[in-house]
């Protein structure tokens, strides 16, 4: 007996069989056990929208303020099929292209599996929220003006004026009442110790009204950047002044000049500051008055340059130091340049002269060592009785001349005539 149990144990036959059975055995199990009805849990399945580009497209409405993103779900089926499930690669979806208004409204949605996932034994036991509640807004776009501050330091010597911003409005478009609050785009920028015209690139943010911040979810914009600049003028403080016309016995040596204000504060380019050190206010002839002149007269400042000091006209005052003035009657009236052909009668004998010079000058002169000569160039062949402004000649006397205009009678006609 033992001799044949021991055959049997050694045949190769025997242990096929077994081993066939024994896998029949296990098959039958595991697919018992995979048949069973399986229960899981899926918490943070992502919640997806289909058909916003259709709804936004054919009736420009768009979605906003969902309630949610995600939803906990609890699927029943065969083990093998739930057990192999990832929340990961669940979704709840919602098809939006079918709504046609604006309003707030709460959808159900549907469970979307895996591709290749056998879903003919699932079902769903529990959705938590069972529905999503979101708002259906109209799509409108709207402008807004970029404004900003520069946020830094200028070098001395230099001024800034207002930030410039390109382009100068933000177009946003987006739902409705996320537009309505926004007010501005705001930029910040800056640099330190600025010292010509900067210019950066740079983002920015939404304002309300009451200068808030404001959210950008659900927004597109025209631009996602603005370049600002901070245009830099040159400061240069210039002297303001008046040409003097050397007469009457003064130069600019014996006269005292005071402007009032003395200078100005100009801002601008600094090529065109670099070689402007003096504004030039008038030109003033010294032989129209006898001891002081004063007058006011309005700061010519280029166009392009700014005056940041504000005064747009300077006082002048001139006045004669260290001369005196004296009146002598002139009879020795004489004329020059007459036209050939032509003859002239001088009608006035006398003149009374103011001269100006020094004391012991003026003491010296005699009414002999003054002349007045009417310079006839002008009067080409014309004839008839003209008055020609005279030149006062003090012979003599070089340092001494004389003050105002003067002008005689002389009658113009044709020689022989």
């Amino acid at each position: 007996m033992k001799t044949k149990i021991k055959k049997l144990y050694d045949s190769r036959a025997f242990w096929m069989i077994v081993s066939l059975i024994a896998s029949l055995a296990i098959w039958v199990y595991v697919s018992s056990v995979e048949s069973d009805e399986f229960k899981k849990t899926f918490r943070g399945v992502e919640v997806k929208l289909s058909g916003e580009t259709l709804l936004r497209d054919s009736k420009n409405l768009v979605i906003t303020d969902m309630d949610t993103g995600t939803v906990t779900i609890e699927v029943v089926g065969p083990r093998r099929v739930v057990a192999g499930l990832d929340e990961e690669k669940l979704y709840a979806q919602i098809d939006v292209s079918k709504l046609s208004r604006s309003a707030y409204t709460s959808q159900q949605y549907s469970v979307i599996y895996p591709d290749g996932t056998d879903t003919s034994n699932l079902r769903i036991t529990r959705k938590t929220p069972e529905t999503i509640n979101f708002m259906v807004s109209t799509q409108t776009s709207k402008s807004v003006p970029v404004r900003g501050s520069f946020e830094g330091s200028v070098a001395e010597g230099f001024t800034a004026e207002s930030p410039v911003f390109e382009p100068a409005t933000i177009t946003l478009t987006g739902p409705e009442t996320y537009l309505k609050n926004v007010e501005y785009a705001w930029v910040s920028f800056g640099k330190e110790n600025v010292d010509s015209t900067y210019e950066v690139e740079t983002g920015y943010t939404l304002m309300s009204a009451d200068n808030t911040p404001c959210s950008t979810t659900g927004i597109t914009f025209s631009t996602d950047t603005v370049t600002a600049t901070l245009p830099l003028l040159m400061l240069k403080e210039v002297k303001l002044g008046v040409n003097l016309v050397d007469g009457g016995g003064a130069t600019a040596e014996n006269t005292k000049v005071t402007v009032e204000p003395a200078s100005v504060t100009l801002a601008g380019d600094s090529k065109l500051l670099a070689g402007m050190n003096k504004i030039n206010l008038a030109t003033i002839d010294l032989t129209d008055f006898a001891a002081s002149f004063t007058e006011t007269y309005p700061i010519p400042i280029d166009n392009t340059l700014r005056n940041t000091t504000g005064a747009t006209e300077a006082k002048v005052t001139v006045e004669v130091v260290g001369l005196e003035t004296k009146t002598f009657k002139v009879t020795n009236i004489d004329y020059a340049n007459l036209y050939e052909g032509l003859k002239a009668t001088v009608g006035t004998e006398s003149l009374e002269v103011k001269l100006r010079g020094n004391p012991e000058s003026l003491a010296q002169i005699r009414d002999e060592n003054i002349r007045a000569v009417a310079d006839l160039s002008d009067m080409g062949e014309s004839t008839g009785t003209y008055m020609p402004k005279v030149r006062i000649y003090v012979d003599g006397f070089p340092d001494v001349g004389a003050i105002g205009h003067y002008t005689v009678a002389i009658e113009i006609e044709r020689a022989g005539g």
